[in-house]
């Protein structure tokens, strides 16, 4: 038994045979509910976002660190139940579940503030079991309170497309009041977009979709374009949200002098040949991102409720995840696509 109160079993959808969504990667399944063990949460999941991540691990770009994993780590839920240890939860209490799972606390890079380079690191939904079902379990320590007066479907994007997002755009070492670069605009970069407006910034957005565009236009960019068009004036700093490595140098050869482009995806297509002159001269820089430290995920919930954030969200119920993935990679989704448990679902 799972405990006073809960079913024995949860439902969810389990990447099985990675694959393009054509050949069906994700299947849905009934599992027996876990029990929480030392410093974790069993909590009731009432919407999980839906990642481009997710759409990495289910069509087999990144490796499966596990066989018939549940992805999602967009969680907004409800503690249901604590393991021991637990002391910053209780039952009833709202939780948020993102991409950072666990690090060892103890090499140099946790040391250091780094524990986004942890080497031992560990992510929901791609190590563990993750949102895509009905009941999950989150570790405590890497959870983040959530308040009572948001809907949940407009709190889970917050937790991995907000916080990437956020650890984007601090890469990009935009100035005060600079010239940012957005390349593609779904889940992640309409929430960057709106902290580098509301810290006055001049931001432009190249994306192949008209729908993008015009939502890009409504939350404050100044120009809209294709994703291979030239901005109207040279960039400070830019961000590459879309994973397409033909847009790397497109994206450096639009940066003035010491600019700086951060690539926000896990996943990228290969990279073409840059040319030292056109491309890297002049000390432009080109970053990585590497998830994020949970004093991201603290500093970007903290400005997202400062600054009123707007969400735009597409609502799928869970036993349409696999349509959910499918709008994702056919660029379907405006802003980002949100699975919400409505007790219809009930796998076999």
């Amino acid at each position: 038994m799972a405990g006073a109160g809960l079913p024995e079993t949860l439902s969810g959808w389990a990447v099985e045979r990675p694959g393009p969504m054509a050949s069906g990667p994700l299947t849905a399944v009934r599992r027996p509910v876990p029990v929480p063990g030392p410093g974790e949460l069993l909590v009731r999941v009432e919407a999980c976002g839906v990642c481009r991540t997710d759409l990495h691990l289910a069509e087999g770009d990144l490796p499966p660190h596990r066989p018939g994993t549940i992805p999602g780590h967009e969680i907004v839920g409800r503690v249901v139940a604590a393991g021991p240890a637990v002391t910053r939860f209780r039952g009833g209490d709202r939780a948020g579940g993102a991409w950072l799972r666990a690090t060892c606390g103890e090499c140099r890079y946790c040391r250091s503030g780094a524990e986004n380079l942890c080497p031992a690191s560990r992510y929901t939904g791609w190590d563990a079991d993750g949102g895509f079902a009905d009941l999950t379990l989150l570790p405590a320590d890497y959870s983040y309170p959530l308040p009572e007066s948001q809907d949940a479907k407009t709190l889970a994007p917050l937790l991995c497309a907000g916080i990437i997002g956020y650890r984007a755009l601090r890469r990009s070492a935009l100035p005060p009041g600079g010239r940012l670069g957005i390349y593609g605009f779904g889940g992640s970069a309409h929430l960057a977009a709106q902290v580098a407006v509301a810290e006055g910034a001049r931001v432009h957005v190249l994306t192949r979709s008209p729908q993008a565009r015009e939502l890009a236009r409504a939350l404050g960019a100044v120009s809209v374009g294709d994703a291979y068009d030239r901005p109207p004036e040279p960039l400070d700093s830019a961000i590459l949200f879309a994973p397409v490595g033909e847009l790397v140098p497109v994206a450096l050869a639009a940066l003035d002098r010491s600019g700086t482009l951060a690539v926000a995806g896990i996943h990228l297509t290969d990279v073409p040949p840059l040319d030292y002159q056109e491309h890297l001269f002049y000390e432009r820089n080109l970053r990585s991102v590497t998830a994020n430290t949970r004093r991201d995920g603290r500093e970007f919930l903290r400005t997202a409720a400062r600054i009123g954030i707007r969400v735009s969200t597409m609502r799928y119920p869970l036993g349409r995840a696999p349509e959910a993935l499918a709008d994702l990679a056919g660029d379907r989704v405006q802003g980002a696509a949100v699975l919400v448990p409505d007790g219809e679902f009930s796998p076999s």
